[in-house]
């Protein structure tokens, strides 16, 4: 674990993702892809058997150079909704002594520091835990991590590498003994939410309601796993 004195000044750091950067890498993304489908769509039908040949057949039709410039601006017009959608989800760190606000989507969450017991990185999130070791926030984190670290440190926040409590969380499958009750039904739910599209916010939700009941639950590709911290038992 690394600590640091607490910060002797009360000036606050901010960690944050310019929009504009983000934005500017979606719309070059989507300007670059762009103007590349052309050049994809002949070599599909330069193949034997392609997938897809009627549609690469319809725009190869277009003449050039309005086939570029089109397929070129479409790219830029999807880069751009991608880049906004991805701004909007980005998230922002402020570190104070006193507390840590967590600012991303619509939301702003505020953590006291004698609620935050730990912070530390799992995969592409940030997760703070409180001193019952439950999840008080896991959210996605684009920023650099060792700024991160070195910000939360130099203001007295205990930082982790990786999950203290890793070793204790067990795959769920379904009627998983030992679970309270309720939980079970929740990660049946969840486990539905987040192979449908649009179920991201479903998925969220049926988070806080499994930490209501003392489970904390990660992700890994598609499976869940799950750590019980207090609760009624079913087994």
């Amino acid at each position: 674990m690394r600590k640091s004195p607490r910060a002797r000044t009360g000036r606050p750091t901010e960690l944050a993702e310019p929009a504009w950067v983000i934005v500017l890498f979606c719309v070059t993304c989507g300007a670059v892809a762009g103007a590349l489908l052309p050049l994809l769509a002949r070599l599909l039908l330069a193949l034997p058997w392609a997938p897809l040949e009627g549609p690469a057949e319809l725009l190869t039709s277009v003449p050039e150079p309005a086939l570029t410039l089109g397929t070129t601006a479409v790219g830029v017009l999807g880069g751009l909704l991608l880049g906004f959608t991805a701004a909007h989800e980005s998230l922002s760190v402020r570190v104070h002594d006193t507390h840590v606000t967590l600012a991303v989507r619509d939301g702003v969450q505020d953590f006291t520091r004698d609620e935050i017991a730990v912070c530390f990185r799992d995969g592409k999130q940030l997760v703070l835990l409180g001193p019952d070791s439950l999840e008080l926030a896991r959210e996605n984190c684009g920023l650099n991590w060792r700024r991160l670290a070195d910000a939360l440190t130099a203001h007295g926040y205990p930082w982790e590498q990786e999950d203290p409590h890793r070793a204790e969380f067990r795959r769920w499958v379904p009627g998983i003994p030992g679970l309270p009750r309720g939980a079970d039904a929740l990660l049946r739910a969840r486990a539905q939410a987040r192979t449908g599209e649009g179920g991201a916010e479903d998925a969220r939700e049926l988070r806080g309601e499994l930490l209501r009941l003392g489970v904390v639950v990660r992700d890994e590709d598609r499976r869940q796993y799950v750590r019980v911290v207090r609760g009624e038992r079913t087994g």
